[in-house]
């Protein structure tokens, strides 16, 4: 059976997806971009560098992007090269970037509530009084939970 777009909208899985993307860049100290780039190499598997580029075309440009999400741990590599057989080096999202969008999902359909004790505990700036009061919106409502 084929996913039809009013089964998706019916889902309302769009419906605070902003608010959802910026808990989980300011919890995870990502930038949005450097997110929905994540989200982009998920959805690959495994990729090399070449796939990397190719989904940052429609991001502001960043050159130290691919060494910070490689350095902080987002992606790393899944077989090395050997300079005969195997040319580049083939890369996988990590396990600390899956389980976060796999939790940002989880957030989407309702089935989990986003915390805001780490937004709590940087509260001395007004951004994040602003969006902990956005996420406890997000947590009181009940009707994201509409499943097919």
């Amino acid at each position: 059976m084929r996913i039809k777009s009013t089964d998706l909208k019916s889902l309302n899985l769009l419906k605070h997806y902003r608010i959802i993307r910026k808990w989980a860049t300011k919890t995870y100290d990502l930038n949005e971009s450097d997110l929905e780039i994540l989200i982009y190499l998920e959805s690959l598997n495994h990729f090399m560098k070449n796939d990397f580029k190719n989904g940052t075309y429609s991001y502001s440009w960043d050159n130290r992007r691919w060494n910070r999400l490689l350095s902080n741990g987002w992606i790393k590599v899944w077989r090395k090269r050997n300079r005969t057989t195997q040319k580049y080096h083939i890369y996988k999202v990590s396990t600390k970037c899956s389980q976060l969008i796999s939790r940002m999902y989880r957030i989407m359909l309702g089935e989990e509530d986003m915390p805001t004790k780490k937004l709590d505990e940087k509260s001395n700036k007004y951004i994040y009084k602003v969006t902990s009061r956005a996420i406890s919106f997000v947590n009181k409502d009940k009707t994201r939970t509409n499943v097919i």
